[in-house]
């Protein structure tokens, strides 16, 4: 088992596991500090879509700095359940939902006229082409005043209709916080 440590809010210092898994990368301390000083330190009141949730690190960390709601979306059956057994522990089951789902089916399944997200994270498996799938169906996630935060292999400055306007980089990861051009 692995873990991580959630590093701001109500949990802070809190440890969660984690199982093996081919791809899955938690995003950095480092990374999660900086995402989160980008949009606020506190997340109190909005809502947040964890597509690609793996370890749970960005949706926990949301969860712990005050968001109202946070939907994790997981295909793979012990990684999900590992997400639910942490929300258990942790006692977030009021806030944060675990859904055991495709990235893609998700979101393409979403009524378009559903709550769009104020923070939308997305942090898929390198090399296979997520993004540029997902893209085209971001509109119907992201409220028209929200972010989409990406990790990817590579510099971008769009992602359809969202512009980069932070970005960084670490070892192989680079993180871009877009908006709505």
């Amino acid at each position: 088992m692995n873990s991580l440590r959630i590093i701001g809010g109500r949990w802070r210092g809190r440890r969660l596991c984690f199982p093996d898994a081919e791809g899955l990368r938690p995003t950095p301390d480092r990374v999660r500090e900086t995402l989160f000083n980008w949009l606020g330190q506190s997340l109190d009141g909005r809502t947040c879509l964890d597509l690609f949730a793996g370890s749970g690190a960005l949706g926990f960390e949301a969860a712990s700095r005050g968001a109202a709601s946070v939907i994790m979306v997981e295909r793979t059956p012990r990684i999900a359940s590992a997400l639910a057994a942490n929300a258990r522990m942790l006692d977030a089951d009021q806030r944060l939902q675990v859904l055991r789902a495709d990235a893609l089916e998700f979101a393409s399944s979403r009524d378009a006229r559903a709550p769009r997200f104020d923070v939308v994270f997305l942090d898929p498996p390198y090399r296979q082409g997520w993004i540029e799938r997902i893209e085209p169906l971001l509109p119907r996630l992201v409220a028209d005043d929200g972010a989409v935060y990406i990790e990817a292999e590579q510099a971008l400055s769009v992602c359809g209709a969202w512009q980069t306007v932070r970005q960084g980089h670490a070892g192989q990861v680079y993180f871009h916080l877009m908006r709505r051009g």
